[in-house]
């Protein structure tokens, strides 16, 4: 039973996969850290939890990508708002969710994702 759900869902995560590998090619981290660090503390937030909406990395991987962004100049604020959206947020995962949860369940879940991303990061400003 389990086994014929995975097979169901292999072109799916197949597609993800390779959504993520095609993602990471247009937007590299180092064009993330120039574009945010230039920018307004408020555009940057935004635009950082944007990016991270449509970019899905591993968690393994998006720690010390955002330790990058923070040593490369990029403020605290919108590297929590990447990193959060980027874990919480999916928008390349969104096709997948919608078929197996419904859309009603994946639009509220991934839209109040995104507002409680926005306020983790600046709960972190004040913190850090």
């Amino acid at each position: 039973m389990a086994f014929g759900m995975g097979k169901g869902m292999l072109g799916s995560i197949l597609s993800i996969i390779f959504m993520i590998g095609l993602i990471l090619t247009i937007l590299p981290p180092e064009n993330i850290a120039t574009f945010v660090g230039s920018q307004p503390l408020i555009i940057a937030t935004v635009a950082s939890a944007a990016f991270g909406t449509i970019t899905l990395i591993p968690a393994f991987i998006a720690f010390p990508l955002v330790g990058t962004l923070v040593n490369a100049g990029v403020s605290v604020i919108p590297s929590v708002a990447f990193l959060t959206t980027l874990t919480m947020v999916g928008v390349v995962t969104f096709p997948l969710e919608k078929r197996e949860f419904g859309l009603k369940f994946t639009a509220a879940r991934n839209g109040l994702s995104f507002i409680f991303a926005i306020i983790i990061a600046m709960v972190m400003g004040v913190i850090i």
